[in-house]
């Protein structure tokens, strides 16, 4: 049971809130306290975030039994009981808002937005088609913002819109995943896979990876790290790479913590990050 209560949380899905990270790495602003403060601040978005997905495993309990994966879930495979689901859910909301609020008003207002954000999202914006993955990424942004708060950086307008189409990025490529696994069944898992066909997500897929390759090429060329613009070459690839594998309907695209099993993309993605940081710090 405890092994299933651990998975309840969806562990997977915590690499998301290493978002806080980036504006510690990109102001510069690397020292032991900072790290500290964002790693804290790391551990309440999980918690907050591990609160949301079981409240949504909770209101789509029935659609997760009926799907070929989530049915798998603790909740949905009743491995977990429901009352033990609401019990998780409270402790982790009241540790995630106690360990934020020491941590100052503007993290800990981000926190509560994106605890009332995300309910927003799952009783009513993801049966929304569009707004359903603007909202992914509106919570993508926020994420990345409270590690600014957390160090008292400002919020630069490239870490907003770098963000934003980064995640709109992956939500496009996992709702046209969704619809190659699915197939004729995907309305019955979610409604607005009704009006998402093969064309408009693979549509969505070269819009926003597009404009995601032209945010970032533009940000090299426009930041004060000019010579950010040698890494191009890896970003492009380790973008193209994974929009490949969407395209292609991949599990990496559907749950994209499976990336580390695709070594191209593993290694484009380490290469890009390293040499970013060495032109940033040396």
């Amino acid at each position: 049971m405890i092994t299933d209560l651990f998975l309840l949380l969806r562990p997977q899905q915590w690499y998301k809130n290493a978002l806080v990270y980036l504006p510690l790495f990109f102001a510069r602003a690397i020292t032991a306290e900072h790290l500290l403060l964002t790693t804290i601040g790391f551990v309440a978005l999980c918690f907050i975030s591990s609160t949301n997905y079981i409240i949504n495993d909770i209101v789509d309990i029935k659609r997760d039994r009926a799907h070929p994966e989530k049915r798998q879930r603790p909740l949905a495979s009743q491995k977990i009981p429901l009352w033990a689901g609401i019990v998780l859910a409270l402790t982790l909301f009241v540790s995630a808002v106690a360990i934020a609020g020491p941590l100052g008003q503007r993290f800990a207002a981000s926190i509560l937005f994106l605890f009332l954000f995300t309910q927003f999202y799952s009783f009513v914006l993801k049966h929304e088609v569009f707004a359903d993955i603007i909202a992914i990424s509106i919570n993508f942004v926020i994420r990345a913002n409270s590690g600014a708060y957390l160090i008292d950086v400002p919020i630069s307008n490239w870490l907003v819109i770098g963000v934003f189409f980064f995640a709109l990025f992956l939500a496009s490529g996992k709702r046209h995943a969704d619809l190659l696994l699915l197939k004729d069944k995907a309305t019955t898992h979610k409604k607005t896979l009704k009006y998402y066909t093969p064309e408009i997500t693979n549509a969505l897929m070269i819009i926003s990876t597009t404009i995601l390759l032209f945010t970032y090429t533009l940000f090299t060329f426009l930041s004060t790290h000019k010579n950010l613009i040698y890494t191009i070459p890896f970003a492009l690839y380790a973008i193209l790479r994974y929009a490949m594998l969407a395209s292609q309907g991949s599990i990496i695209a559907r749950h994209p913590h499976y990336g580390i099993t695709d070594i191209k993309l593993v290694i484009s993605s380490l290469l890009w990050v390293a040499i970013t940081g060495f032109l940033l710090y040396y």
